[in-house]
């Protein structure tokens, strides 16, 4: 894909709503539903868009649908489309669905990993790199998101250099990219900037992702730290949708259009169509069922004008 010459500093944002998003859901969003989704935010400048999870149906009903959906999507030749995977079943099964990329997932945290996972870290690693020896030889890329990379809401605060002993487990496998995430919103920005920093610095040949939440209402400021430290891909949802079952009540991933209307004012090129991408936003409630917690579609864009009130004689 050739990138339009903007002048201004191009970031890539990654929509996951469709998987991170729809997963936590109680109510489950129907099949021809997602499709229509998807095919809308295929439309909208996003990079990547996760997709789906090739996880077992009986761990994650909500999107026991993820072959329909992968046959049936519109896609975009300018989008990357990525699914979670968990093992090589889900591979396999991803493979065949002709996905661009896969997405695995473990935790820095040994007690989050056992926690969220089932398995010790060491566990989780072995398999994971099973999932990458099978996907080896095929056009498809590697990712690896690996949690808890600032903090767990059971352990604390995590010793860097675990993360960063796990991203070169992982680069020396031959995975394409990794994405950390602040799982449940523990991140700060001068946290942000120093791990993201010395991840580029150690690891120059992957793509690096940053993956926040807001549940402490850090995320636009962990994003601009993020930036100064060399990252231009982001993780959001739209809508802020998604979240962790360890942070009981809070708010979710960082909402796309409120990064995006951000961004953009301060001359960024994300590339994504904010009118697009609201119009879009505004169908959530009715599909989920609950209201959802974007500034943006509430309040409007900055520049969303009133009617001054009549003042009279």
């Amino acid at each position: 894909m050739t990138e339009p010459n903007t002048g201004r500093q191009r970031l890539y944002i990654q929509e996951v709503a469709p998987r991170d998003g729809f997963q936590n859901e109680k109510q489950f969003i129907e099949t021809q539903d997602k499709i229509a989704f998807i095919n809308q935010l295929s439309g909208s400048g996003f990079a990547k868009i996760e997709a789906t999870s090739f996880t077992s149906p009986k761990a994650i009903p909500a999107l026991r649908d993820a072959e329909i959906v992968m046959h049936e999507i519109q896609r975009s030749p300018d989008v990357v489309y990525t699914v979670l995977v968990p093992n090589v079943r889900g591979a396999q099964r991803a493979l065949e669905c002709k996905v661009d990329e896969i997405n695995l997932v473990m935790s820095v945290s040994e007690t989050h990993n056992r926690a969220n996972l089932r398995m010790t870290r060491e566990q989780s690693f072995e398999q994971l790199s099973d999932v990458v020896s099978a996907v080896r030889g095929s056009r498809v890329a590697v990712n690896v998101s690996l949690s808890t990379v600032f903090g767990c809401p059971m352990e604390g605060d995590i010793n860097a250099f675990e993360v960063f002993e796990l991203v070169g487990r992982f680069a020396a496998l031959g995975v394409d990219g990794v994405t950390l995430c602040d799982t449940t919103g523990m991140a700060y920005p001068t946290q942000v900037e120093k791990i993201g920093r010395e991840v580029r610095r150690l690891f120059p040949g992957l793509t690096t992702t940053m993956h926040f939440h807001n549940t402490r209402g850090m995320a636009l400021a962990n994003t601009l730290a993020a930036i100064e430290a060399g990252i231009d891909r982001f993780d959001a949802s739209l809508g802020g949708l998604g979240g962790c079952p360890y942070a009981p009540g809070a708010s979710g991933n960082v909402c796309t259009e409120d990064l995006v209307h951000m961004l953009e004012l301060m001359g960024y090129d994300t590339g994504v169509d904010l009118p697009g991408i609201l119009g879009v936003s505004a169908t959530l409630p009715g599909l989920v069922g609950h209201d959802i917690p974007s500034q943006i579609l509430k309040a409007g864009p900055r520049l969303t004008l009133h009617p001054a009130p009549d003042f009279g004689g």
